[in-house]
């Protein structure tokens, strides 16, 4: 098995390796002309992110700056995804978005991860395991999700969570590391945020 497989494979591996890096190194550019556009330049932003992401779906959109290992290569939109300032993706493992996700600022997605064992890491090893975001998920500011974790439908992570864990659907899980605070229920459908009214149709 060649570096390249295990990589792909979740294996540990050489990240430093020249034929990886050559091929990583390739996918950045983008990443950095996308870095630098004007504000007033959407559609070129949105013909970047359809040649940099592995895929993008409808209506997303991502506000610079943006990080990528690889410059968002394994990296996968469903459709309406939007993300604030400063999404950093570590994304030498795939990182799967659904539809309708919202992305807070400062927000860390880390596929990516080290050996404890002090040898391995001494070697600088590295292995990756795929994360998965649900759809009509709401990901608050300054949250981290570590690697091979789950975010089911529907659900929140507050602001400053760190996800280590797999989330279910349909919860509103906070804290380091990241709990499930509560399900989300039929306070949530009167009121928008602490005892404000909801006045507005929820069904479209």
């Amino acid at each position: 098995m060649t570096n390249r497989e295990r990589m792909l494979a979740g294996k540990l591996y050489d990240p430093g390796e020249p034929e990886i890096l050559k091929e990583q190194f390739g996918y950045l550019e983008k990443m950095y002309e996308f870095n630098r556009t004007m504000p007033f330049e959407l559609e070129k932003r949105q013909k970047l992110l359809k040649e940099m992401l592995g895929h993008v779906g409808e209506g997303c959109y991502i506000e610079p700056p943006f990080y990528s290992n690889w410059g968002g290569k394994h990296v996968f939109f469903g459709d309406h995804v939007y993300a604030n300032f400063h999404l950093t993706m570590t994304d030498d493992g795939n990182i799967y978005i659904g539809n309708h996700v919202m992305i807070g600022p400062n927000v860390t997605m880390s596929s990516a991860g080290h050996p404890i064992e002090p040898h391995l890491r001494k070697r600088e090893m590295q292995f990756n395991a795929d994360i998965h975001v649900g759809n009509n998920v709401w990901i608050g500011a300054g949250a981290i999700l570590l690697p091979g974790v789950t975010i089911g439908d529907d659900t929140v992570i507050g602001a400053g969570s760190i996800v280590t864990k797999d989330i279910p659907s349909g919860v509103v899980a906070v804290g380091n590391p990241c709990r499930i605070l509560r399900e989300i229920g039929e306070r949530d459908r009167n009121y928008y945020f602490r005892n404000l009214e909801i006045d507005i149709e929820i069904e479209p």
